[in-house]
């Protein structure tokens, strides 16, 4: 179906803010939130920061916050009933119009006006002027809902990024790798591998950055080795960029399996929580990519995993940690399945706004 080109103003209510006099300002929240400009949006919401006892110009929960001074075009939402000031606008519309307004600003729409001169803030005439092209409504719920599914999934994985780098670690114990695991190279050769056979083969493509084991289709006959549960597997080599080297697996029962040349066996040989242990690891993956090695094949060595250096806090602080870690890892299997089956993801994401 055609898209439409309409004019933002048509479409949505759009809100210019207006700034109550300073004498009202307060920081007493039972007062009424004021959204001032972008230093009262975090991660693309409303924080309150200042109060203020006068009712200007209003933004109402769900509407859609834009700045309109620098960083001009910045786009947040609000949860909250707020007095909008002067350095933003309030715009009545769905999860589409946020989406397209998030890309009209980092596309960098409202750098250059008609005459080719800079945006130093945007008045009403430039915002209900500016031109977008609109889908169906169905198709907007769908884009809309795909994205935000995906807002939702960056903001999970840097969760879980900052938590990994921001935990105290005074006191904690620094360690190398090889002294909490047993080292093993993996044995099964490629060219002995087949569709069929006595064991199955984990490879590269077996290791699931959410730290689960998926099916290779590769099987192996010749004798192996039971894996016991909680040990890690570890990619030793990737093509390419390396993306995947020291990407670990925790295996979640004892099982006879073929480990690839290109996967190492890293068994628990400490009293370290493998489940920590498992996020430290996949935290510091640049640790790794660096180590690596080659050139149209990368590859890292049994030293460089030995070598990589461990910082471990209390038993009890591990499991926690660890548990607290694995929780986010399910919420973004979840989020990530979910997103699989949202209807045409793969159509919707070739289409320019």
């Amino acid at each position: 179906m055609t898209w439409e080109q309409r004019k933002l103003g048509d479409i949505a209510q759009i809100t210019m803010g207006q700034s109550p006099a300073g004498s009202t300002y307060s920081d007493v929240p039972s007062d009424y939130i004021l959204v001032q400009g972008n230093a009262d949006l975090e991660n693309g919401w409303v924080k309150p920061r200042v109060w203020t006892t006068q009712i200007t110009k209003q933004a109402y929960i769900g509407d859609l916050i834009m700045s309109v001074r620098a960083p001009a075009g910045a786009m947040g939402k609000t949860s909250y009933n707020a007095v909008i000031g002067r350095g933003v606008a309030a715009i009545k519309g769905n999860e589409f119009i946020y989406q397209l307004l998030v890309k009209m600003d980092k596309e960098g729409y409202w750098k250059k006006d008609s005459t080719g001169s800079t945006f130093e803030s945007l008045n009403s005439e430039s915002i209900k002027n500016a031109e977008i092209k609109l889908p169906s409504n169905e198709e907007q719920t769908v884009i809309g809902t795909y994205f935000e599914q995906l807002d939702h999934l960056i903001t999970l994985h840097q969760r879980k990024y900052n938590l990994c780098n921001k935990v105290k670690v005074y006191a904690w114990e620094q360690r190398k790798l090889g002294e909490l695991t047993i080292y093993r190279n993996g044995t099964g050769h490629e060219e002995k591998q087949s569709e069929s056979g006595k064991y199955e083969l984990i490879n590269l493509n077996s290791i699931s950055i959410d730290g689960g084991l998926k099916p290779s289709g590769k099987f192996i006959d010749e004798e192996t080795e039971t894996l016991l549960k909680d040990d890690l597997v570890m990619v030793l080599s990737d093509v390419g960029h390396g993306d995947l080297l020291g990407r670990v697996a925790i295996i979640p029962e004892n099982n006879r399996f073929v480990l690839n040349q290109r996967v190492a066996l890293l068994r628990n040989n400490s009293s370290v929580d493998i489940k920590y242990l498992f996020s430290y690891i996949n935290a510091h993956q640049i640790y790794f990519k660096k180590q690596g090695a080659g050139s149209s094949q990368l590859n890292i060595s049994r030293g460089s995993v030995e070598n990589f250096e461990v910082l471990l806090p209390h038993k009890d602080e591990q499991k926690k940690i660890g548990k607290y870690l694995s929780s986010i890892d399910n919420l973004i299997t979840l989020h990530q399945r979910k997103k699989k089956y949202t209807k045409k993801p793969i159509i919707l994401l070739k289409i320019t706004f």
